[in-house]
């Protein structure tokens, strides 16, 4: 389980931490060489943190969007193999057991393609249509062996659609992001803005003491270089970076799917 300390640094990281110091040592500078501004603080929310925020609810969106194909994946592959092994009276018959060991193929297919950024893109996108078309095959050639119905045979299809959808909508959120030139502008910003507003620090705390000088850039810094972070880590839902990142188990799908009836 991640800790709280963990979750911090997921969002104040070395970058962040970078530009906090530029920004309080310029602020100092400011403040000693009496170069002060009151710059426009609406700037800042229309630059930077209305970008930011229609970014992370985008992405947030997106992996909404992730979790609930991920769930009509499993629903619909653990429904054609329990339609199949109930269609048969002989459990271990060797169709059951390739339906089983096609739909997990499928599922250790797909973790490689989105999860595992490393390999020729097409070519696992390949290998998961082909077992795609094998599981069809195996749909087809067992009704006809066991007399199914075309209204049985119909629903197992079905099933077999909504897997094929659900996998196409997890490759497309894994493949098109959020606007890159809107999160490029955003890092900009994010960077930029702390360090140039410290004539703005120095100016505002003019007259206070050296903790309130260190105190508002330091604020300042962290709350946008964090709100930045957070949306780079739901940009890509499946990279394994976030702790809010989705995880394909493959291993526990498998042992969901029972020969037997429970």
């Amino acid at each position: 389980m991640t800790t709280f300390k963990d979750s911090i640094l997921q969002i104040i990281n070395a970058r962040t931490l970078l530009i906090t110091i530029l920004s309080v040592v310029l602020t100092f500078v400011c403040r000693l060489t009496g170069f002060e501004a009151d710059l426009p603080i609406t700037f800042v929310m229309s630059a930077v943190v209305f970008p930011i925020v229609f970014s992370i609810n985008a992405a947030y969106t997106r992996r909404e969007t992730a979790l609930d194909r991920y769930g009509s994946l499993k629903a619909s592959g653990q429904s054609i193999f329990y339609l199949a092994r109930d269609w048969n009276d002989d459990k271990s018959d060797k169709w059951v057991i390739d339906i089983k060991k096609t739909v997990v193929e499928i599922f250790e297919k797909i973790q490689h393609l989105i999860i595992d950024e490393e390999g020729d893109f097409r070519e696992k996108e390949t290998s998961v249509y082909q077992n795609f078309s094998k599981l069809s095959n195996l749909i087809a050639t067992g009704c006809k062996r066991h007399h199914i119905n075309e209204n049985e045979a119909s629903l197992c299809n079905s099933h077999l659609k909504d897997m094929l959808l659900a996998f196409e909508t997890l490759k497309h959120i894994f493949q098109y992001r959020t606007p890159t030139t809107l999160r490029t502008f955003s890092r900009l910003f994010v960077t930029a803005l702390p360090i140039l507003y410290a004539p703005y620090f120095a100016f505002v705390s003019s007259g206070f003491g050296i903790i309130l000088v260190i105190m508002m850039p330091i604020l300042f810094t962290v709350t946008l270089a964090s709100l930045g972070n957070i949306q780079m880590h739901l940009e890509n839902p499946f990279d394994q970076v976030g702790e809010d990142d989705i995880s394909i188990n493959v291993e526990s799908f498998a042992r969901r799917l029972q020969n037997k009836p429970f």
